[in-house]
């Protein structure tokens, strides 16, 4: 029996140690290495999406969220905490719950707003769960630097029928962070058709601790 090359037995290995370890060198030949798609969270399989976010430090993780939102999380990771203090991080945050973001600077805005301050809006295109501010909240807080305030503004597509009216959200205060609910509550009519409709509302009190 030759000698396998790569073994790493000593020299005074018995014959079926050797037999074993290269049967064992010849199995390994056959398995198709999983990398770089088991590091790739566009291509991991998805029940290793919740390791991959571990290793890449991701401390925002909602196990019931939808594939693509898991995949957005985990693949926008490194650049906010690599951009972490800069509105490229904010935008990344928004992204990765699967919202569009528009971000402003206080130096963008007119009038110019106060300083180190940024509006962060985020226009949500998908269904829309309870918890979901209280997440983006997270995020942001974040991504952001620690001198820094944002107010955020979550504008809701509605596709389908134009709603008429629409019930403005308060100011919400330490007891009300969670909003009662999702996005106010509308009144339809039956007698206009639109493509589509925004709707705006503003997390005032942004550095209120978010509850879970």
């Amino acid at each position: 029996m030759s000698e396998h090359t790569s073994s790493l037995l000593p020299a005074n290995s018995s014959p079926l140690e050797k037999a074993l370890d290269l049967g064992f060198g010849k199995l390994l030949e056959r398995a198709e290495p999983p990398f770089p798609a088991l590091m790739n969270p566009l291509h991991t399989p998805q029940a290793f999406l919740p390791y991959l976010a571990a290793d890449r430090g991701v401390s925002e993780w909602n196990a019931a969220a939808d594939e693509t939102e898991k995949r957005l999380t985990v693949a926008l990771s490194w650049q906010i905490q690599r951009q972490a203090g800069t509105p490229k991080a904010l935008s990344h945050a928004v992204e990765s719950l699967g919202f569009t973001p528009n971000i402003l600077a206080w130096y963008q805005q007119r009038p110019l707003a106060q300083p180190y301050t940024f509006d962060v809006q985020a226009i949500i295109g998908r269904s829309w769960s309870s918890g979901d501010h209280n997440r983006l909240i997270r995020r942001i807080n974040a991504a952001k630097s620690e001198r820094d305030l944002a107010t955020i503004t979550l504008v809701h597509e509605v596709v389908g029928r134009l709603p008429i009216t629409s019930v403005a959200h308060a100011a919400l205060s330490d007891s009300e962070l969670s909003l009662r609910g999702a996005l106010p509550q509308l009144m339809l009519s039956s007698g206009l058709n639109s493509a589509g409709v925004a709707q705006h509302y503003t997390i005032n009190d942004y550095d209120l601790r978010a509850q879970p």
